[in-house]
Order: C-alpha cells, then structure tokens, then sequence
C-alpha cells in the first residue's frame, strides 16, 4: 500500500480560539504541527502518496509541507470549495490517486492521534478481501461515539449512532477514524454534495451486501477536538506514551525548542511544551501545557493543563488551570482562570480582573 487520503478539512469550532488563526492539524502539538506526527507515522508505515483534502484555512498547509519531500512523501492538495463532509471530502480527492481498481487506500482523519499499527490494518484488509476495514478501538464510555458491533470474524454487522440508553450500548467498539478502502470502492460515493462517510456511505454499503471488516486495536487513542485532549496529546507526546517518529527532541518530562528561554529556576514538568521565541520567566511553574511561539510566562505565574496561544503574555503570579488563551491575548498580574475557561485571541484582562478564590 503506498497511498493515503488525509481529511484535514474541519473548522476545529471545538477547538476556538486556537482554530481561529490556524487550521486545527496545523495547531502544534509537542513543537510541530499535529498533522507532522501523522504523516510521519504513515510514512514509517510505507507511505509514500498522500492527498491532503483541505477546507478551512486551506491556503496554509502547502506553504508549510510543501511537496512533501523533506518527510520522504509525495504530498497533493485538494482543496473544497464548499464542505463536503467526510465520504464528499474522500471523493472530492479519488482522481488524484494512482491505485488500481481493487488496490488499498488508506484514509484516516487529521484530528486523531493514534498508536494504530497501520500495516495490521493493511494486512486485515488484505486477509479478509474487504471492500472496507476499519480501525476500531474500545473505549470505557461509548455515548459520545458511533458504536460498530462486529461478528466473530470481526465483520461489521451495523452502525449505530450514539446511543442514548444502556440498552443501545451492544458494544464498545467504536469507529476510530481511520479506514483502509478498495479503490474502486470510493468511485461508488456519490460526487459533488455533503455525504457523511459514518452516516451514509457504511451504512450504504452493509445494507447493499458489501464487506465491512474491523480491526480492534487498543493502543493509544485520543480524539483531539477539544483543548483539554489536544493539550493531553500533546503532552502524551513528550512522554512517550503516544507514538511518533515526529516529537523533535529526546522523550521526557518537558519540551524547549531551541529558540525559546526557560529561567533557571522555572519548574516546566508533565509534558510541558515551550514553543519557538517563548519566554518563561524565574519561578514560573508550567505543567502538562502548550506554551505556542513567542508566548511570555511572566515571574512566578502557574500554568496547568492549558494551552497558550502565540505571543500571548500571562502576567506575574497569574494561575491558569484547564485555560486556553488565545493568540496575543495579554493577561494581566494576578489574575486566576480556571475550568475551561477560553479567553479570545488579543484580548486584555487587567491585573486581578478575574480571581476563582479571594486576593488575600
């Protein structure tokens, strides 16, 4: 298998403000752009043909990867000039691709981060002469996802979409997002209109008698769509514990890119990720965060599980916990965000604008 169609098309609305400026899988994650991680890893799994489908802020992705030769990949862009959905995105692109008729492709989605063994994925699709396998994890809570029950030689049997009753729940295994299609597969989507690959285009195909085959593979798996998850992913890479040939520098506790400045005596812990030009200053405490480009921590300021955008300037003794703020949002001194709170890109908030607990 050496092509792969890449659905880098969404808004990221979950993901605001930190889509406002800049397409979800170019956002950063440990020091490059997510969607670096995941063309590497399809790369390591013997990729070399990637069309890229992009929508929102498409004009940014070339400028950035290029041909793709600096990762060793062929790379194509295919913009939509209207949103196509997931099955409308993947047809949009088929006339790029260069596969023969019953030839695997693999599709997988820009806003996933995963430990999948891509080639395991290849093989089951290879083995079982599907007409469509897919990546199928388990997961402990399955509302919020499409279940996907399968018999006892993993063929797919339904879609279901998310349950709303204990009694809907026949299954977790959930649809992962990542697919590998016979060629001649994607021609059968319809052309030129919105089409859900999830909604209509597997449910079309089980109910016309094709064969769905799915792959359970538990390793790591994070859906990116919200800060909270982009900020443990991102984290989780500079762990270790997600998988990337991508993450540049060693494994371990803290990330600082060469152009940024951390003081002697700042404390950067859990996976912490200090961007290009960043400054964190003496006593700061940083952990298990994405502090983006050009970013300031100010003296003592103490960051946890938030996301700073690029040169935002969070004031001295600010706490900030489960935050994103913007790009070149200015926080002023002691300040305290906490909960999920999102502050909009070049926002200011006055010294002690905002406290969760009294200021003495």
């Amino acid at each position: 298998m050496t092509e792969a169609i890449l659905l880098v098309g969404g808004k990221g609305t979950r993901l605001r403000p930190l889509t406002v400026n800049t397409p979800k899988p170019m956002v950063p994650a440990a020091g490059v752009p997510f969607l670096t991680h995941q063309l590497a890893r399809a790369r390591a799994a013997g990729v070399e043909h990637i069309v890229l489908a992009t929508s929102y802020l498409a004009e940014v992705f070339e400028p950035y990867f290029g041909d793709g030769s600096s990762l060793g990949l062929s790379l194509e862009y295919v913009t939509e000039r209207e949103p196509l959905g997931t099955g409308g995105a993947i047809r949009n692109v088929a006339e790029r691709l260069t596969s023969g008729p019953d030839e695997p492709v693999l599709i997988f989605n820009g806003d996933i981060l995963t430990g999948l063994d891509i080639g395991a994925l290849v093989e089951t699709h290879r083995g079982s002469g599907a007409d469509v396998s897919l990546h199928l994890t388990r997961v402990a809570d399955p509302r919020a996802f499409g279940l996907v029950p399968t018999d006892e030689t993993g063929r797919v049997t339904a879609f279901l979409e998310k349950p709303q009753t204990p009694e809907e729940i026949v299954t977790d295994q959930i649809n992962a997002g990542a697919y590998v299609f016979r060629r001649s597969v994607i021609d059968t989507i319809p052309a030129g209109r919105p089409v859900s690959v999830e909604r209509e285009t597997f449910p079309d195909l089980l109910s016309s008698g094709a064969h769905l085959q799915g792959m359970v593979d538990s390793t790591y798996w994070l859906d990116l769509g919200t800060p909270q998850a982009f900020v443990r992913g991102s984290a989780d890479l500079v762990l270790g514990r997600a998988p990337s040939p991508a993450v540049p520098g060693r494994r371990g506790d803290r990330l600082v890119l060469d152009s940024a400045s951390v003081a002697p005596d700042a404390k950067l812990t859990g996976g912490t990720v200090i961007g290009e030009g960043a400054r964190v200053a003496s006593g700061a405490r940083v952990h298990a965060s994405v502090v983006l480009t050009g970013a300031v921590i100010e003296e003592g300021a103490h960051i946890s599980s938030s996301l700073i955008g690029a040169h935002s300037h969070i004031g001295p003794r600010t706490i900030l916990d489960d935050t994103v703020i913007g790009d070149g949002a200015h926080i002023g001194a002691d300040n305290e965000l906490r909960s999920g709170l999102r502050v909009w890109c070049d926002t200011t908030l006055p010294p002690g604008a905002v406290r969760f607990s009294s200021d003495q």
